[in-house]
């Protein structure tokens, strides 16, 4: 099959495998040509190959490690410089599972630089171009245990919540420059994700599960619907509105002069 409309190119992190390979088949399939990136250049050439046969469409691969500032900082200026990018997909991520007193730092901080620094720095990279040209689209993927930290590994559940934080203040500065934003909250997702966190997804029950396929057309139709945060597994959208209503509704109260009465303090 091959697309006959164009979409401009979209950028994928972590493409080799899971959440971003399937982003970048089906972007492919929107008429998107593509830039992957990960680490893996085999894996990357393997998926680069089959999408290119399915679709037609024009595929780069750029084998880079985002926890390395030297090839971070190549994959920014590809940003930068490439005016054909008009899509950028923040997939590439680390988890954790471990309670936080048996979390080694530094693979904590390797998690926090990926998590939270590159998908940062990427995004800051191709925002300037995204407004000179008033149109552009970004994704992050994000994570239900940023809006329910007490799951999993507390970092790994911060990351998520800044993820989350970051892509609602984007919307709020660029929704009238031509830019889109979108962060995508998945819950338990069949991807090697689990393995590296060290607790396989056959360990969840299975109708807690979605798959990857699945996860990503829902994120999709989400993008489509103009939803800035989509949670493919909520049933009720509406559960989404009055969570953010309560969250909006505490502002005008969240910074006064005098502290609660409750605190007895006169």
């Amino acid at each position: 099959m091959t697309t006959k409309t164009h979409g401009g190119t979209a950028l994928v992190t972590g493409a080799s495998t899971g959440i971003g390979s399937v982003y970048a088949d089906r972007l492919a399939r929107r008429g998107y040509d593509l830039i992957l990136v990960a680490r893996n250049k085999t894996k990357l050439d393997a998926v680069a190959s089959r999408i290119t046969k399915e679709t037609g469409r024009s595929v780069e691969v750029v084998a880079a490690d985002l926890n390395d500032f030297t090839d971070l900082a190549r994959v920014e200026n590809i940003l930068r410089a490439d005016a054909s990018i008009t899509l950028l997909v923040n997939s590439a991520g680390l988890g954790a599972v471990t309670p936080l007193l048996d979390s080694p730092v530094d693979k904590m901080d390797a998690m926090v630089t990926l998590n939270v620094v590159s998908l940062t720095r990427l995004t800051q990279a191709v925002i300037p171009a995204f407004a000179a040209r008033k149109k552009g689209t970004i994704i992050n993927i994000g994570s239900i245990v940023g809006m329910y930290p007490e799951l999993l590994n507390g970092i790994y559940g911060a990351t998520k919540a800044y993820v989350q934080a970051y892509t609602q203040s984007l919307h709020h500065e660029l929704k009238d420059k031509g830019i889109t934003v979108q962060v995508v909250a998945p819950g338990a997702t069949a991807t090697p994700f689990w393995d590296l966190a060290g607790s396989p997804v056959e360990n969840f029950p299975p109708e807690i599960v979605m798959t990857t396929e699945n996860l990503v057309d829902a994120a999709l139709a989400g993008l489509d619907l103009g939803e800035v945060v989509t949670v493919p597994s909520l049933p009720n959208v509406a559960d989404w509105k009055a969570y953010e209503d309560a969250r909006v509704a505490m502002f005008p109260n969240l910074s006064k002069k005098s502290p609660a009465p409750r605190y007895g303090i006169a």
